[in-house]
């Protein structure tokens, strides 16, 4: 078995009647991607808080890179990144200035504190807003800003609590291609997200969390293979048939049924294959139903979450303690 740099055995958190966390066991080994999906409120950033040592469990046990999350806070410090889901980055400073800072947290060299800050500058298509306050700074930019400065010090590890909120599909992408080159160097990375694409891209394992424990966790393929079978789509012309026609299309179904009203989209797990096509077709049409479009196609993560946690990814409330802080911490302050 490959080395692991982030163990979690047995974790427990709670906030007053909120069971958090509730026994989450988890490795993730070196170089490698570990992607943490779950719903709002399942429990993602208490870990996440946990593990960066800006909270305490209740109970169990977790270390990063041997050292342990409540004994050894100050070196875990010293030793990862961290960009929360909000960036927390100084508004009276610029860009350039906030990147150094981190730089003298992580006590490098003033020439290294500069040459890393105009790395992420250009790395994050900041270099010409890098001499600019940042309150002038767009969302997005911030957003940017502060996850170049979770990279600054070079991380053993780094943890990302759903980095890529609120980014354009350009520098999400881009995004994406960083964090590969970085675990191709040897980084360490866990990753919570509800975007299921990114972490079919990014991870080589998944772990589900929901309710406080881990509910299923593999690859992106072996999570899509236990879920077996076909999904079949049908797009009705008129969306106020949608749910007529999800409840014939229910007899042909395996799984979870999921509606789509804004793409009038139908969508169920079946055994079928490709005869179901013809035989849902059939059926909608004696219904006196119109279709659109229709077929089956592979699970996707999507479907695999669905089908675990009974919704969507982007689903559900908040309901961990202070679910907006987060932000930023890094070196050894």
């Amino acid at each position: 078995m490959a080395e692991a740099v982030i163990e979690v055995d047995g974790i427990e958190k709670s906030y007053k009647t909120n069971r958090a966390l509730a026994g989450v066991s988890l490795r993730v080994e070196r170089a490698t991607v570990l992607g943490l999906l779950g719903p709002n409120g399942a429990g993602k950033t208490t870990l996440v808080r946990i593990l960066s040592t800006l909270l305490k469990p209740d109970a169990g046990r977790a270390t990063v890179a041997g050292y342990d999350v409540v004994e050894d806070a100050e070196a875990i410090r010293s030793i990862i990144g961290l960009a929360g889901q909000y960036a927390a980055v100084d508004e009276l400073l610029t860009g350039r200035e906030n990147l150094e800072l981190v730089g003298r947290l992580y006590h490098l060299s003033r020439i290294e504190r500069r040459n890393r800050a105009e790395e992420v500058l250009e790395r994050f298509s900041l270099t010409n807003a890098g001499d600019r306050p940042v309150k002038t700074y767009s969302g997005g930019m911030r957003r940017r800003l502060d996850l170049g400065a979770s990279l600054v010090g070079r991380p053993e590890v780094l943890i990302l609590d759903e980095p890529t909120t609120g980014l354009d599909p350009r520098t999400r992408i881009e995004l994406w291609q960083y964090i590969e080159a970085l675990v191709r160097d040897g980084t360490t990375l866990l990753l919570t997200t509800q975007y299921l694409e990114e972490a079919d891209r990014l991870a080589h394992r998944i772990a589900v969390i929901d309710g406080g424990k881990v509910i299923a966790e593999g690859t992106g393929d072996e999570l899509k293979t236990q879920l077996g079978g076909a999904v079949l789509e049908v797009v009705v012309a008129d969306s106020r048939k949608l749910k007529e026609a999800a409840r014939w299309l229910e007899r042909l179904g395996e799984g979870r049924i999921r509606l789509d009203e804004t793409r009038r989209l139908v969508t169920v797990g079946t055994e079928g294959g490709a005869r179901v096509v013809v035989e849902a077709g059939q059926l909608l049409v004696e219904a006196g139903i119109e279709i659109d479009d229709i077929g089956v196609r592979r699970p996707s993560l999507d479907d695999v979450f669905l089908s675990l946690t009974g919704h969507a990814a982007g689903d559900g409330s908040e309901t961990e303690e202070n679910p907006k802080q987060g932000g930023t911490r890094h070196g050894r302050a």
